[in-house]
C-alpha cells in the first residue's frame, strides 16, 4: 500500500481532515452575511468526508457541489448525507481543485476549509474567482502566521511544508490584488485543532498501526503526524488557520 492510500486510511474515519468547527463555520456565514432562507449555489472545494458540507446543507437553502479528489472521502460524505436526509442538496464531484469543470459565474459561494494549500492560496483565489457571480463570496481557511517573527524551528518546519504560509495582512493583500474586497477575518481557536482534529486522529493511531502490521511506512506516517501535533502544542501562539471571507468586485 502506497503512502497516499495509507493517509486515506488514517484520515477517512475522522469527522474532519483538518482544523475547524461548527461554531466557526457559522461565524464565517454570519460575517459573509449569507441569507439562510434564499436559494444559493455553493461549491465546497476540498470537502473531505464532508463535515462542513453537511452543516452547510443543514443550515442553508443550498445546492452544494462537494469537490474532493479522493473518491473514498466522497463515499463517506454520500453515506453520511443519506443518513441525515441531506443527499438531495449535495452533488459529490471527484476531481482536482486545479481542474474544476465549472461554468463562469456558476456559484454564489465558494467554500474551502483547510484545503486551498493543495494548489496554493494565490492560485486558488485567482483561479476560482471566475466561478463566482459578481458579488459572490469566497470563504476559505488558510494556515497563517499570527506574529511577525517566530522560532526558527517552527519557521523551518512550515517553510518546508507550505512555502505560502504568511501573515493575515499578506493574505488580505493577495485577495485585494485579485478582484476581491475582504469583508472579514478571524483566527480558528485551539479547540479546532486539538479537540476537533488532532485528538481524534491520535485516538486512531493504534488501530491504524495494527491494521497495517506496524509497517515502516505506517509508522513513518504516524511519526510525522505526531511531530506536527507536538509542534502545534509547543508553538500554537505563533500560528493557526485564519478564516478569510471576501466578496468579488466587478
Amino acid at each position: 500500500m502506497d503512502d497516499l492510500q495509507l493517509l486515506i486510511d488514517l484520515h477517512k474515519p475522522a469527522n474532519r481532515q483538518g482544523p475547524g468547527g461548527e461554531v466557526e463555520l457559522e461565524m464565517a456565514l454570519n460575517v459573509a452575511q449569507i441569507d439562510r432562507s434564499s436559494p444559493i449555489k455553493i461549491a465546497d472545494i476540498g470537502c473531505g468526508t464532508g463535515a462542513s458540507t453537511l452543516l452547510l446543507a443543514r443550515l442553508l437553502n443550498a445546492e452544494i457541489t462537494a469537490v474532493d479528489f479522493l473518491q473514498d472521502f466522497l463515499d463517506q460524505l454520500e453515506a453520511k448525507g443519506e443518513s441525515l436526509g441531506l443527499s438531495e442538496k449535495i452533488t459529490p464531484l471527484c476531481c482536482s481543485m486545479d481542474n474544476l469543470p465549472f461554468a463562469d459565474e456558476a456559484y454564489d459561494l465558494i467554500w474551502s476549509e483547510g484545503a486551498i494549500y493543495n494548489i496554493g492560496f494565490a492560485s486558488g483565489v485567482t483561479d476560482w474567482r471566475r466561478f463566482l457571480k459578481v458579488g459572490g463570496v469566497l470563504a476559505v481557511s488558510e494556515i497563517t502566521w499570527l506574529t511577525e517573527s517566530r522560532p526558527a524551528e517552527l519557521q523551518a518546519y512550515w517553510q518546508g511544508e507550505y512555502r505560502e504560509i504568511d501573515t493575515a495582512s499578506a493574505k488580505m493583500a493577495v485577495l485585494e490584488q485579485n478582484g476581491y474586497a475582504p469583508i472579514g477575518y478571524f483566527v480558528l481557536p485551539e479547540q479546532c485543532w486539538l479537540e476537533n482534529y488532532y485528538r481524534p486522529m491520535q485516538h486512531n493511531f493504534d488501530a491504524f498501526l495494527h491494521r497495517h502490521k506496524n509497517s515502516k511506512a505506517a509508522e513513518e506516517i504516524v511519526a510525522a503526524e505526531r511531530r506536527e501535533i507536538a509542534l502545534y502544542e509547543k508553538y500554537k501562539a505563533y500560528y493557526s488557520y485564519g478564516f478569510y471571507i471576501a466578496r468579488t468586485v466587478a
